[in-house]
């Protein structure tokens, strides 16, 4: 069965044969764990200048598209922020847009996902990503593309965010399925990592992202579907997705639309924000 949504892709032999027509942003961020606080987040532009798809520009997810006031490590800016970025990136309302990552896909899911908030329609995630391009041998360089300023109105789609309000009051909700895509032992609230407490959002599932993905691709429908079905995702009237920060949440959510799910939103504090106020409720086990 193909995806509902097939054009959210693109593939590496797709791209190389016209990446003219289309902007290509990176959007890489490299972790690293912090035991008390989650991760730190290190932008990626140092790696894209030693390397990247030719034509591409760098999309820099910690600093220009994110609220860096929060204390959070990503948060959703003011739409005028978002939109003021994707001028300077010279894409307009119909500029055909590819993100991808080095690393992992969840930052070009991350990116798309606040594309496709801004009500851009034509945006897709490179499948497999940086790798994948390498693994075609294709070309890489060290050029620094500019592109001229480009006319781009947001017309942002408030639900494709949620707040801890509506994580809250999403509990014991039965029209609502909120879905946890971290692993399962930080779900569970088993070993030593945490982002303050340990455990998940109290009523909530768990989804691992890495379960929707296969060589850093994305399942086909058939086997994303199963999963996203055994757990109620495809079933239940509204999704919520949330993670550590918001950004790995983006795959389990991108991975719904594929499959033609419509009424899902990512929690864009997630446990970061969540675990901050010993009000929430936290459940540990799985």
């Amino acid at each position: 069965m193909p995806y509902a949504h097939p054009e959210y892709l693109i593939s590496a032999t797709e791209l190389a044969a016209d990446p003219a027509s289309r902007r290509i942003l990176d959007a890489t961020v490299f972790l690293t764990p912090a035991p008390t606080t989650g991760y730190r987040a290190e932008s990626g532009r140092e790696r894209f200048a030693a390397g990247h798809i030719p034509g591409a520009l760098f999309l820099d997810l910690v600093r220009d598209a994110s609220d860096t006031s929060t204390g959070l490590g990503f948060s959703l800016p003011p739409v005028a922020q978002l939109e003021a970025l994707f001028q300077r990136l010279g894409i307009s309302n119909d500029t055909e847009v590819v993100l991808y990552s080095t690393g992992h896909i969840m930052w070009a899911t991350r990116a798309w996902w606040l594309l496709h908030y801004c009500g851009h329609r034509h945006a897709r995630v490179l499948d497999g990503g940086m790798q994948a391009w390498r693994d075609q041998g294709l070309p890489v360089g060290t050029d620094r593309a500019s592109y001229p300023r480009a006319d781009f109105t947001a017309r942002p789609d408030p639900a494709l965010f949620v707040d801890k309000s509506g994580v809250l009051a999403a509990i014991g909700d039965a029209d609502v399925c909120t879905v946890n895509a971290l692993s399962p032992e930080i779900h569970a609230g088993e070993g030593d990592f945490s982002y303050g407490r340990k455990g998940h959002v109290a009523g909530s599932i768990n989804v691992y992202y890495d379960e929707l993905l296969e060589r850093g691709h994305f399942k086909d429908c058939d086997a994303l579907a199963e999963v996203l079905d055994a757990k109620g995702l495809l079933a239940a009237p509204r999704v919520i997705a949330y993670c550590g920060g918001g950004i790995s949440a983006t795959i389990d959510a991108f991975a719904c639309l594929l499959c033609g799910k419509q009424e899902v939103a990512v929690y864009d504090g997630s446990m970061s924000e969540w675990v901050r106020d010993e009000s929430l409720p936290m459940a540990t086990g799985r």
